[in-house]
């Protein structure tokens, strides 16, 4: 094929491909236009997750008559001239490439009038192809509107995820704009239905109520730390409330909402010794830096930047996280653990308990869904290696240790069984069995409790309010991201309604379609992680009996819903090498 020239509308829609990846894109950009150009309202309404409408309205400076129509053409800017100035850019935008990239896969519109002006301008353009300027009669600043994105771009229109996960990025996206500009007011709807309202009284954590409840609100912790001409402020978590996960850890560097894997492991690190393998903190950090160490020309949707000195600026972020932690969370003492006396009685269990007790004789290893009946073995003679895959020997309880482990002897040596996996294990087997027949008992709380999750995950949770009620739970929408719980599984009584809810939401991937099986296994794992004997936890021998006989039911007993392993086998061959008698090898 010859080497030519392409046509300016493909180069157009190649360029848009590198700009907007899906409507949250298209609202990052108009948003940061409208920061730009000084609004103190920003307005956003959504229709069908962004594909059918995105409308962006602010009180900003506007855009003179006679520049509206070269703010549409491509590399048109009034935030920098040479390229020198990428160096100092102080600006969110800067490239000029933003409304020609959205114009060219949209049917878009523009109407703005600047503050000194007595009329407006509107221009029209549909598939990059500019229409006449207009005059209009309109309220000072910018409106734009997008419709129909991607609509000449049908390959496009189909990487789309469903719009609940479209929707909760364009929610995640405005909430934490609202946080890094607290003084701008910012109304969010989705199809006529308010998502985000703020007050722009400059008041973070009643924005961070809306975005993670009051409740978590109210115990974040304030950092603030400064460094020559180098600043660190915001909010971080304290070392009890943590996630699954490092989503929840925001970035902004000089207003901009970047994407570092750096600045999170420098963070991560900070909480070194204070957290638990697998949990991370929550945190919304600001930096300040002198706009000259910062290149933030370095992604075509500037989410990524460089720093001139990083280490300068990780270790800024370590120690100022380092110091807040210090400082709000006292330092636990490190003394013996003290040892129960024999005449101390055993702490209550968990109702769950019960539930497992009430079915010990009702389930069978066969009866579980999907499993084959094996041929007969004699659990009392065989080893682990003869007996079918994953079922256990016959075991024999010795005791508990550390109040976390059980001691048991098989045919083959000993086994040490963590006390909460192995009870999750049997509640999941049980739940799941229980719900592959009929719905799960369900307990009607007297009074319901309210939740309140943020916005991204707020569009998540209510796809699922189906696979939760299969598995007990009665959860109706109360408000644009408050939900109301009514019942809840009988295995979890005794436990906070409410804070169960908050830690099923942590499994709900937005970026996932799961099927309805996979998304009710993944619930019935989280609810047993929370109902299931905890370690520490003092259990009489007849507990301790009862959950090594029940794990010997089970199809997986080896390991918890999550994958860890619920034991450790110490072979008789390898205690007689630790004890020297066969020498060691």
């Amino acid at each position: 094929m010859p080497i030519h020239l392409l046509a300016d509308e493909v180069v157009s829609q190649i360029a848009a491909g590198e700009v907007v990846e899906r409507p949250a894109s298209v609202v990052k950009e108009l948003v940061e236009n409208s920061l730009d150009a000084g609004a103190r309202n920003i307005a956003i309404r959504i229709e069908g997750a962004g594909k059918r409408l995105i409308e962006v309205s602010d009180d900003g400076a506007g855009i003179a008559r006679d520049e509206v129509l070269l703010a549409v053409a491509r590399h048109a800017t009034s935030k920098l001239r040479t390229a020198e100035d990428l160096f100092h850019i102080t600006t969110l935008g800067f490239r000029g490439e933003a409304l020609a990239s959205i114009a060219s896969v949209s049917r878009f519109a523009i109407t703005t009038r600047p503050a000194g002006e007595h009329l407006g301008a509107r221009v029209l353009v549909e598939g990059g192809q500019t229409g006449p300027l207009e005059g209009a009669g309109v309220p000072a600043g910018t409106l734009i509107r997008v419709e129909d994105l991607f609509y000449n771009v049908p390959a496009r229109l189909k990487f789309l995820k469903q719009d609940s996960t479209e929707r909760s990025q364009i929610d995640g996206l405005v909430t934490r704009y609202a946080l890094a500009y607290p003084q701008v007011r910012f109304q969010l709807w989705h199809d006529n239905r308010p998502a985000l309202q703020t007050s722009g009284n400059g008041d973070r954590r009643e924005i961070l109520a809306q975005l993670y409840g009051v409740e978590i609100a109210r115990q974040l912790l304030e950092v603030s730390s400064d460094e020559d001409a180098r600043r660190m402020d915001g909010f971080i978590s304290p070392v009890a409330l943590t996630r699954s996960n490092r989503r929840d850890i925001t970035f902004f560097i000089n207003g901009r909402w970047v994407q570092s894997v750096p600045l999170t492991t420098a963070l991560v690190q900070a909480y070194h010794t204070l957290l638990m393998v697998g949990r991370f903190p929550l945190a919304v950090v600001f930096l300040h830096l002198p706009p000259e160490e910062v290149d933030v020309n370095v992604h075509p949707a500037k989410a990524e930047v460089r720093f001139r000195d990083p280490e300068r600026i990780f270790s800024l972020v370590q120690r100022g996280t380092r110091r807040a932690l210090l400082a709000y969370s006292p330092v636990p003492s490190v003394g013996m653990p003290q040892w129960k006396t024999a005449a101390a009685q055993p702490q209550a269990i968990d109702p769950a308990w019960n539930m497992s007790a009430e079915l010990q004789n009702t389930i069978r290893p066969a009866e579980l869904p999907g499993e084959s009946v094996q041929p007969a073995v004699n659990p009392s003679l065989a080893s682990a290696d003869d007996l079918p895959s994953g079922q256990l020997p016959l075991l024999r309880l010795i005791g508990q240790v550390g109040l976390s482990y059980l001691v048991a002897e098989g045919p083959d040596g000993l086994y040490l069984i963590d006390q909460h996996a192995a009870h999750e294990r049997v509640l999941f087997e049980r739940l799941m069995k229980q719900a592959a027949g009929q719905r799960i008992p369900a307990q009607t709380l007297l009074e319901p409790a309210i939740v309140t999750l943020p916005a991204q995950q707020a569009g998540v949770f209510s796809g699922q309010l189906d696979a939760l009620e299969h598995l007990g739970f009665q959860v109706e929408p109360f408000g644009p991201t408050t939900f109301r719980v009514r019942a809840i599984p009988s295995v979890l009584l005794g436990s906070d309604p409410a804070a169960a809810v908050r830690v099923l939401v942590e499994d709900f991937e937005e970026d996932e379609s799961p099927l309805r099986d996979e998304v009710e296994g993944r619930v019935a794992a989280r609810v047993c992680k929370r109902a299931a004997v905890k370690a520490g936890q003092v259990m009489s021998m007849d507990e301790q009996k009862k959950l090594l006989a029940d794990l010997e039911t089970c199809q997986s007993p080896r390991t918890c819903p999550h994958g860890r392993p619920t034991m450790i086998h110490l072979s008789v061959d390898l205690l007689e090498r630790q004890f020297g008698r066969r020498g060691s090898r």
